[in-house]
């Protein structure tokens, strides 16, 4: 009886532990909402190209307001949607940024190949037993890369790193054709005075035919520095205004996901990327949406 005692004593202890985990884990990523001033850096360290006249991409800095809400969240899921804000007067330009959907213990992810194409992977529970993964969607909330890991604790510090591959980001879409695949190194740290995300990611070229090539590698790292939530009001007012519009569109996708093993987009349609669609006043409803979002799917 005894040791049955101190078996069921020890399970407690071990679940009461986890739980307490996962609530650190989830003001941990919590604490990405609200309204910052972020500094975008990037560039690249180094160059494993064989070509002699290689010209590495320029360093690229930029600067913004970013409102980060949580429109979504349970037990097990916290969904964060970012909103950038250049400017801060009413004649603030407001653009629809990139999401993050959290999820604890979720072993099903999308993952990126190459050439647009993301395709399913089922992973073992206990490989992904007390992680959290983080889905990353593009503006238009297309896919765009997804890992899983554990958030870590430890001398004052929160953190969650993953490795995984990634489409060209947006600043290298239309200044290189030499790699198809950035390999995304990603770190988010949660700092006394916001957040941030350091990357070292690796510039691949990736073919069904040829073994895969790395062409260079660079460094970046996004700051999100906390400021009173009103200096992102129009952010939010617009946020506020659309979030309706956005989730047909989520559920779109959702649908999408859903049926697909594999997916392959098409770069544009009509010679428009489905972002001028989605962010156009035009696309509205439940059949418009999804009549063009399907338009994109191979």
């Amino acid at each position: 009886m005894k040791i049955i005692t101190l078996l069921l004593l020890s399970c407690f202890a071990i679940n009461l532990q986890a739980q307490t985990k996962k609530i650190k884990d989830r003001n941990a990523i919590k604490k990405m909402c609200g309204c910052y001033e972020i500094t975008f850096n990037f560039s690249e360290t180094f160059n494993f190209s064989d070509d002699s006249t290689y010209t590495p991409s320029p360093n690229k800095i930029a600067y913004a307001l970013e409102w980060v809400d949580v429109f979504y969240e349970d037990q097990n899921n916290v969904n964060l949607q970012h909103i950038l804000q250049m400017g801060n007067d009413s004649n603030a330009y407001i653009i629809k940024h990139w999401r993050q959907d959290w999820s604890y213990q979720n072993n099903n992810l999308l993952l990126y190949d190459f050439d647009n194409v993301w395709r399913k992977a089922k992973l073992n529970y206990k490989d992904v037993k007390g992680q959290w993964s983080q889905k990353v969607f593009q503006v238009d909330d297309s896919p765009r890369y997804e890992g899983s890991a554990t958030w870590v604790h430890v001398d004052n510090k929160s953190f969650w790193e993953n490795i995984t591959d990634a489409p060209l980001p947006r600043r290298e879409r239309t200044i290189r054709s030499d790699y198809n695949v950035l390999q995304r190194n990603n770190r988010v740290e949660i700092t006394n005075d916001g957040w941030i995300h350091k990357q070292d990611n690796l510039k691949i070229s990736r073919t069904k035919e040829k073994e895969e090539t790395i062409i260079a590698q660079e460094y970046g790292l996004n700051t999100y520095k906390k400021v009173d939530d009103n200096k992102c009001k129009y952010a939010k007012k617009w946020w506020d205004k659309n979030k309706t519009k956005w989730e047909i569109v989520r559920n779109e996708w959702n649908t999408i996901f859903e049926k697909h093993d594999v997916i392959s987009l098409r770069k544009s349609v009509d010679e428009k990327k489905l972002w001028d669609y989605l962010f156009s006043d035009e696309f509205s409803n439940t059949d418009e949406i999804k009549t063009i979002i399907n338009k994109f799917i191979n």
